[in-house]
């Protein structure tokens, strides 16, 4: 498990690309935990965003953990690309691939922490036979491809389910929410059973990053 409180994985697709180096080291300056990267391809979801080029760049310019969300087919055909490229989570979707546990596995043995990432439909009961295999559960509370979408109050009786499971497994498992988190919905994510927080538009989009951060937390804190 990265850590049993709160979390924070700012999302660079909500970063100003033109200057991502600082943008990245701000949100470090500033107390966040993750540098979360959204990979999309266009095909499994409706969106092209960044590639390898720009999970180098950023690690590069942060001593943070690499968090790669992975929203493409075949994703185990690029994973040793990007472990090589500097992620250290590697997260794709279950349908995306036909052999979910060989993907795990092969992440693992590439030396990075593997995760699952659940779209808003998809029922947790994918998860039963994948938990020994599982370092981290990704769980979209929007549907994936664009950032800025509003929070599904829906899925919050799933993060609950998923948390309760995560919990059975013989080992420790991160609970990641992905979508809509701001100060109004943290609180109930957190309270849900996520430890780990990704914010696009809430940190990237506010001047004061520092602030902004400081704001989830105490929002997470106040009604979580």
């Amino acid at each position: 498990m990265l850590n049993s409180v709160l979390s924070l994985a700012p999302s660079i697709l909500s970063a100003d690309f033109g200057r991502l180096a600082d943008e990245i080291q701000e949100v470090e300056a500033a107390g966040a935990e993750l540098i979360h990267v959204d990979v999309m391809d266009g095909s499994f979801v409706p969106n092209i965003s960044v590639g390898l080029p720009i999970v180098e760049a950023a690690r590069k310019a942060t001593h943070l953990p690499i968090d790669v969300h992975l929203m493409i087919v075949q994703p185990e055909k690029y994973l040793a690309d990007f472990a090589r490229a500097g992620a250290d989570i590697i997260s794709f979707h279950v349908e995306a691939s036909t052999h979910a546990q060989r993907a795990l596995n092969q992440i693992r043995e590439l030396g990075k922490r593997a995760g699952l990432a659940l779209n808003p439909h998809t029922h947790e009961s994918c998860l039963d036979y994948l938990l020994d295999d599982l370092d981290m559960v990704m769980l979209m509370t929007v549907n994936p491809g664009f950032s800025g979408q509003k929070f599904l109050p829906s899925q919050l009786s799933k993060i609950l389910r998923v948390s309760e499971k995560a919990k059975s497994a013989a080992h420790m498992i991160d609970v990641q929410v992905d979508g809509g988190v701001n100060a109004e919905t943290i609180g109930a994510v957190v309270k849900a059973g996520a430890n780990i927080v990704v914010a696009g538009n809430a940190v990237f989009g506010q001047r004061d990053r520092g602030a902004a951060l400081r704001g989830l937390r105490q929002a997470a804190a106040a009604h979580g």
